[in-house]
C-alpha cells in the first residue's frame, strides 16, 4: 500500500512539472511561430519598464488572447498525462489529475484578469507587480526580476514562467546579447579567451588591463574597447563601470612558492583586496529595476577554494575573496556568481591541463544556463566538495552575522573610499 501511494504522489508532483513544462514550452514556442506571436505579442504590449500598465483595455485583451489560451493548452495536456498514467495507479485516482487542478488557479486567474475584476491581477499577476524589486532574479523559481527581464532584456530568453527548469536547459536563463561585459586580467590567456566567447555570445566586451605587458593584437582584431587602470586605485574607474552590465574579476597574481612579506601582501592586495573593492564600487552602480535585474558580478575565485594549488599564497588569498563573496551574496541586490576553475594552462600556471579557450566555453555556457557556481574543472572532488563547503559557509555567515550596508559605497562612501586611499602598509596591519 505504501508503495502504490508512493507511485500515485509521484506522479502527482510530476504531473505539476508537466503542465509547467507544457507553458514553458507554449511560451517558447509563440516567440517562433507567428501564428502564436500574433496572440502573444499582446502580453508584451502591456506593460511599461516600471511594470506599471500601459492601457486597461490592452491589458484585458491580453489575457483573453494569450494567458487564457495558454492555460487551456496546459489544461489540455494535463488531462491527457492524467489519462495516460491511471492504469499504473491503483489508489488515489485523482492525484495523477493534479496537474489540471493546478492549471486552473491560472485559468481562473486569466479569466478574472480579462474580466478586469477588482484586485485580480495583484492576487493572481504576481510577477507584473509594478514597484522597487526587493531581489536579484532568482535561480530556481520565476520572480518579478526574472520575468522583467524577458520583457525588458532579451524576448528570446527567459521563457519560463514559475520553475526556470526548461530556460536552465535550453541555456535561455541568462541572456548576453547587447549586454556590455568587463574583464579584468584580459590581457591573460583566460582574459582573451573569455573576451572571445563572450563577443560570440552577443556580448560587448570590454578589457580591462592593469598590467605592463603589451595588448594582444586580438583586441584591435576583434574591436574590443581597452580600459587601462591600476590596482589599489580602482576608484579611478569608478564611473566607467556604471555603463557596465556584467563585470567578470579575473585578475590574479601567483607568487608560487615565496612567502616573503612582500609576496604576502602582492598576494592578498591583488587577489583579494582589489577584487573587493571593483566589487564594491560596481555595486554602488545599482540604483534602480534595470541595475537590479541585468547586472551582475562574476569572481574568479578558482578551485583553490577547497583544493591545495601547491601555492599557499595563492590558496589563502583566493579562499579569502572566495569567503568574501559567500559573505556578501547574503546582502547583494545583485547577481553574485563564482567561477570555481581547476588547473588550465596560463602565465600563472604553465603545467595546467585544460586548454583557456575550453574553460572559457564552458563559463559561457554555464553562465547562460544561470548556474551561480559555475565549476569547470578535471578534479571530481570538487563538484563534491565546493557546494558542502559553500552551503555551509554560508550558513555560518547568516547565523553569526547580521545585515549591515555601513560598508556598501552607498552608504558610506567617504568612509570606505578612505580605507581605500590608505598607505598599501597599512593593509599589513
Amino acid at each position: 500500500m505504501a508503495a502504490a501511494w508512493t507511485v500515485a504522489l509521484g506522479l502527482s508532483l510530476l504531473s505539476i512539472l508537466w503542465v509547467e513544462l507544457v507553458r514553458d514550452s507554449y511560451h517558447t514556442l509563440a516567440h517562433y511561430w507567428t501564428p502564436l506571436y500574433r496572440l502573444h505579442v499582446w502580453h508584451h504590449k502591456v506593460f511599461r519598464p516600471d511594470l506599471t500598465v500601459v492601457d486597461p483595455t490592452i491589458y484585458s485583451r491580453a489575457h483573453w488572447y494569450n494567458d487564457v489560451p495558454e492555460a487551456s493548452v496546459m489544461l489540455l495536456c494535463g488531462g491527457l498525462f492524467g489519462w495516460l498514467v491511471q492504469p499504473w495507479v491503483t489508489v488515489g485516482a485523482w492525484l495523477p489529475f493534479l496537474g489540471c487542478f493546478y492549471t486552473l488557479i491560472f485559468l481562473g486567474g486569466a479569466i478574472a484578469r480579462g474580466l478586469a475584476v477588482p484586485g485580480a491581477d495583484a492576487l493572481t499577476d504576481l510577477t507584473h507587480l509594478p514597484g522597487p524589486f526587493t531581489a536579484p532574479p532568482s535561480a530556481w523559481l520565476v520572480n518579478r526580476t526574472y520575468h522583467w527581464r524577458h520583457h525588458f532584456d532579451s524576448q528570446t530568453a527567459y521563457f519560463c514562467g514559475t520553475f526556470s527548469f526548461l530556460d536552465k536547459l535550453m541555456g535561455t536563463a541568462l541572456s548576453l546579447k547587447g549586454k556590455t561585459v568587463a574583464v579584468t586580467g584580459a590581457a591573460g590567456g583566460l582574459g582573451q579567451a573569455l573576451i572571445v566567447e563572450l563577443q560570440r555570445a552577443g556580448a560587448t566586451p570590454v578589457a580591462l588591463t592593469s598590467g605592463s605587458r603589451a595588448l594582444p593584437a586580438l583586441f584591435e582584431d576583434l574591436g574590443v574597447r581597452v580600459l587601462h587602470w591600476q590596482v589599489g586605485q580602482e576608484a579611478a574607474i569608478a564611473e566607467d563601470l556604471r555603463r557596465i552590465d556584467i563585470l567578470l574579476l579575473n585578475h590574479g597574481v601567483n607568487v608560487l612558492g615565496d612567502r616573503s612579506a612582500t609576496a604576502i601582501e602582492q598576494s592578498y592586495e591583488v587577489n583579494a583586496f582589489s577584487q573587493w573593492r571593483l566589487l564594491e564600487l560596481f555595486l554602488e552602480t545599482v540604483t534602480d529595476n534595470r541595475a537590479i535585474a541585468r547586472k551582475e558580478v562574476w569572481v574568479n575565485t578558482s578551485e583553490a577554494e577547497v583544493n591545495p594549488a601547491f601555492s599557499p599564497l595563492y590558496e589563502l588569498s583566493k579562499r579569502a575573496i572566495g569567503h568574501l563573496v559567500t559573505l556578501r551574496r547574503l546582502d547583494s541586490p545583485i547577481v553574485l556568481r563564482k567561477l570555481i576553475l581547476g588547473p588550465f594552462r596560463s602565465d600563472l600556471n604553465p603545467y595546467g591541463v585544460m586548454s583557456a579557450r575550453w574553460v572559457a566555453r564552458q563559463v559561457v555556457a554555464l553562465a547562460k544556463r544561470d548556474i551561480r557556481n559555475i565549476i569547470v574543472t578535471i578534479n571530481p572532488l570538487t563538484y563534491l566538495l565546493f557546494p558542502i563547503k559553500e552551503v555551509s559557509a554560508s550558513w555560518y555567515y547568516r547565523l553569526f552575522s547580521r545585515s549591515g550596508r555601513s560598508l556598501t559605497f552607498t552608504d558610506s562612501s567617504a568612509k570606505v573610499h578612505e580605507v581605500i586611499n590608505q598607505p598599501r602598509e597599512k593593509f599589513l596591519r
